[in-house]
């Protein structure tokens, strides 16, 4: 068996990548901390404002949680942490998803409540210079004006996750494009109010409050697997994680292995592997065999942090051994 840990720093393209990442993770709460501040200026008794403006507020979860998981992801292995610090962008993930979840759940039981209670907002007027103005026009300027800073940072955060393989940074660009929708449902029911249509506003507000549950849901269910080892999956957990398989392929090509299966467990911004290889009868590899093997997969790819290479008799069930063989070795 051989094995090579302790790869802590990130290539020089990923370093790059997450100095961006970093850049806009600021960027986004001076932002965010304008909006709140417009938003809850004007909103008024507006229940999608309302919701629009705690939405605001959840949002800044997700920048926070990745600006302090980048302080700790490089701090090399130690004794108490023999697999390094990458799983704090998975602690971080679980408390941007916790939060929404949270949040969502709450306004979602506050806005059928007030749809069932047949809730009217009242939307007054403000005077500014001498001139009385209907406040529902405030709303949707200010609102209108929170729309495209949020389409370009999710953009931008949603290359930079696939680069760097970062599900903060996904979920932090999934959170944007929430915000901007937000803004459109929230838009669209103090319009409704101001054209007598009161429950629109309620409406807005539960699909908004919908949203942002389902985005919590989705992002709490990705962070327990990824921290209770599942298979390791793509940045979206979309699929299983292609290395997985070129990983295997790669040492399947080997003169000397027969089978071959790969445990792969999701650190953070790295993977852990696990390859279990059956040799040719005949064929028990050398320590040279194992650590040319070994390489060659860590050179596969950055996020192959380190890998733990077992020449073995059969492989485990799990990576694709027979039950069958594992019940007549254990007899």
């Amino acid at each position: 068996m051989t094995t090579r840990f302790g790869r802590a720093e990130l290539p020089p393209r990923q370093e790059q990548a997450l100095r961006k990442a970093i850049r806009f993770e600021w960027y986004t709460l001076i932002f965010l901390a304008v909006a709140i501040t417009m938003v809850y200026l004007v909103m008024g008794s507006s229940q999608a404002m309302k919701a629009a403006w705690i939405e605001d507020l959840l949002s800044l979860a997700p920048p926070i949680a990745f600006l302090i998981a980048v302080r700790i992801v490089n701090r090399p292995p130690s004794g108490r942490y023999p697999y390094g610090f990458h799983r704090a962008v998975g602690v971080a993930h679980l408390v941007a998803a916790v939060a929404l979840m949270a949040m969502g759940a709450f306004l979602v039981i506050d806005s059928l409540t007030g749809l069932i209670g047949g809730e009217h907002p009242p939307i007054g007027t403000v005077v500014l210079l001498g001139q009385p103005i209907w406040l529902g026009w405030l709303m949707v300027i200010v609102m209108a004006l929170t729309i495209p800073l949020p389409i370009y940072f999710g953009r931008v955060k949603m290359r930079l996750a696939k680069e760097l393989h970062d599900k903060v940074l996904y979920a932090d660009a999934d959170m944007n494009k929430a915000d901007w929708q937000t803004a459109v449902g929230s838009i669209v029911g103090v319009l409704g109010i101001g054209i007598g249509w009161w429950w629109t506003d309620a409406v807005a507000a539960l699909l908004i409050a919908g949203s942002i549950l389902w985005d919590g849901i989705r992002n709490m269910r990705a962070a327990i697997t990824d921290l209770m080892d599942t298979a390791a999956t793509t940045f979206d957990d979309g699929r299983v994680h292609p290395l997985t398989g070129e990983i295997d392929e790669l040492l399947r090509r080997l003169p000397w292995t027969e089978q071959v299966g790969s445990r792969v467990r999701d650190q953070g911004h790295v993977l852990h592997v696990e390859s279990f290889v059956v040799p040719h009868r005949g064929r028990t590899p050398k320590l040279k065999d194992l650590i040319e093997a070994r390489d060659a997969c860590l050179d596969l790819d950055w996020k192959v942090q380190d890998i733990v290479i077992v020449p073995i008799d059969q492989l485990p069930e799990e990576v694709g051994g027979s039950r069958e063989h594992q019940s007549e070795r254990s007899e």
